[in-house]
């Protein structure tokens, strides 16, 4: 299937998959961290010990738990764009980070526009992900708000935001979509998860 035959990315084949794992993933996280507390909760007063192990699991949990909440809700914006932008092959770059800073990706979408997205919700290394094809990316949304990348295939859907937020008019070309799946406010800002 060619991505010209294509109206949104939801009907290439790979994509829907991609987007199941991805909901299995994210879930997985979920439960990963709020199972331990959950389990440790109703062992208070039944098992020796239970309220310090609930005590140290929250200590080492609470800092994550909100992240991997919000991203499992958010994968439904993930979703949304899939089933609104067809995807486009653009080739991309990825900038040198210092540890511990954002993954970014570098997209020429124009001449005189570069847009350098932030990979949402935790830093993944695209280029090494099943990918045929480091130096090229798949794209589905808007390139002024962010959107959805891929390696080549739409098999390993990510959601996108600008690295820097910035303001945009509203209105214009694009932007009722882009309103419509949720990659920008009313106010013209971009979401950031």
């Amino acid at each position: 299937m060619s991505l010209a035959l294509i109206k949104v990315a939801w009907d290439h084949a790979p994509t829907p998959v991609g987007y199941k794992r991805l909901t299995i993933r994210r879930l997985k996280w979920v439960l990963s961290l709020g199972g331990p507390p959950l389990i440790a909760l109703v062992c208070i007063g039944r098992v020796p010990y239970a309220g310090t192990a609930f005590a140290m699991i929250i200590v080492l949990v609470a800092p994550y738990l909100p992240w991997v909440i919000i991203a499992f809700i958010r994968r439904h914006r993930v979703r949304a764009v899939l089933r609104a932008y067809p995807w486009c092959e653009w080739p991309c770059q990825y900038p040198r980070r210092p540890p511990g800073s954002p993954a970014t990706i570098a997209i020429p979408f124009r001449e005189d526009f570069t847009a350098t997205l932030r990979i949402l919700p935790f830093p993944i290394a695209l280029a090494q992900l099943e990918n045929d094809h480091p130096d090229r990316i798949w794209f589905a949304g808007d390139p002024r708000f962010g959107g959805v990348v891929s390696p080549v295939g739409g098999h390993y859907p990510v959601r996108v935001v600008p690295h820097t937020p910035r303001r945009e008019e509203c209105g214009g070309e694009g932007f009722d979509l882009a309103r419509r799946v949720g990659l920008v406010r009313a106010s013209g800002k971009a979401t950031r998860t």
